[in-house]
């Protein structure tokens, strides 16, 4: 089936949301997702959220540390069926943590879900990242 123009939009509105979280703006991730119980995350951060009750607050941990950065979507792929379409690629950027710069190049899973004529991201699945981890870790030692 070939790309709906919807679900290209989706994928460019997700990566908007997180280019946005990445400058401390959460807020643009709550237009992006499908608020929804099925909505999953396994961030580069670690853990693994379930419902949108959980899946949020990682954002929002994520946006109140950044400051800076950009990321994009590399050697990306969509399969698409009516209403459930898979995305994976490579991330690829950079985020300002903390103040410590991170290098991004994680392989990546979208899953997006349509409801109506709207396309929506239902799970964001990446490589871990030790340096975003160690950001945390340090963080919650009382590092600076």
């Amino acid at each position: 089936m070939p790309v709906p123009p919807a679900l290209k939009l989706a994928s460019k509105s997700f990566y908007a949301a997180l280019n946005q979280m990445l400058k401390g703006n959460p807020e643009p991730m709550l237009e992006a997702w499908s608020q929804t119980p099925a909505a999953t995350t396994m961030h580069p951060i670690g853990g693994c959220e379930r419902g949108w009750s959980k899946v949020k607050a990682p954002w929002a941990q994520v946006a109140s540390l950044s400051t800076g950065g950009k990321v994009s979507l590399k050697s990306a792929r969509i399969n698409a069926t009516k209403d459930m379409a898979v995305e994976s690629g490579v991330e690829v950027g950079t985020a300002i943590m903390a103040g410590t710069t991170i290098a991004i190049n994680d392989r990546v899973t979208n899953v997006y879900v349509r409801t109506g004529r709207v396309w929506k991201i239902v799970h964001h699945h990446t490589d871990i990242s030790p340096e975003m981890v160690a950001v945390l870790q340090r963080l919650q030692h009382g590092g600076a």
